[in-house]
C-alpha cells in the first residue's frame, strides 16, 4: 500500500476512551479532511510496523510527508493541520471499541499525563513509506 497518498494523518489508540474522544475531536475540527488511523487497524500495524519504533503504542502520532510526531511533539504540528486541513471532506466513522475499565477517572488522569511526559519526533525515511 501506498502510504504517501495518505498524508498527512493522525494515529491514536483505537481502544482507548479518552484517545476516541480525542480522534472525535479532530474528525469534528477538520470536517473529515484529515485522515484518522486506529493503532489496532490492519493499517494502523503496517504503519506502525513500517515508520514507527518500538514506543508507537504509547502515544498518538501525527504523521506528515516528512516527520511522525509523537505524544507532546505532535501537539503543534496537528494543530496547524488541523487549520490548514485540505483533501476531501468524507464521513469518517470513528469506531468505538473500548471497555468500561478505560472511563474512569484514574484512566483518563494517566492518559493525559502520558501525553504530557511522552513525545517523540522520527524523520521518516522516504524508501519505507
Amino acid at each position: 500500500m501506498d502510504l504517501e497518498n495518505m498524508l498527512p494523518f493522525v494515529l491514536y489508540d483505537d481502544k482507548c476512551y479518552l484517545c476516541i474522544k480525542f480522534a472525535k475531536l479532530i474528525n469534528f475540527l477538520t470536517k473529515g479532511r484529515l485522515r484518522l488511523v486506529g493503532h489496532y487497524t490492519d493499517l494502523g500495524k503496517k504503519i506502525r510496523d513500517d515508520i514507527l519504533d518500538s514506543s508507537a503504542l504509547s502515544m498518538f502520532w501525527f504523521i506528515d510527508k516528512n516527520t511522525a510526531y509523537g505524544g507532546r511533539a505532535a501537539l503543534l504540528p496537528l494543530f496547524f493541520a488541523i487549520i490548514s486541513a485540505k483533501g476531501n471532506s468524507e464521513s469518517i466513522m470513528v469506531q468505538e471499541s473500548c471497555d468500561i475499565g478505560c472511563k474512569d477517572t484514574k484512566a483518563v488522569f494517566l492518559r493525559s499525563a502520558s501525553l504530557l511526559s511522552n513525545s517523540k519526533k522520527l524523520a521518516i525515511n522516504q524508501k519505507r513509506v
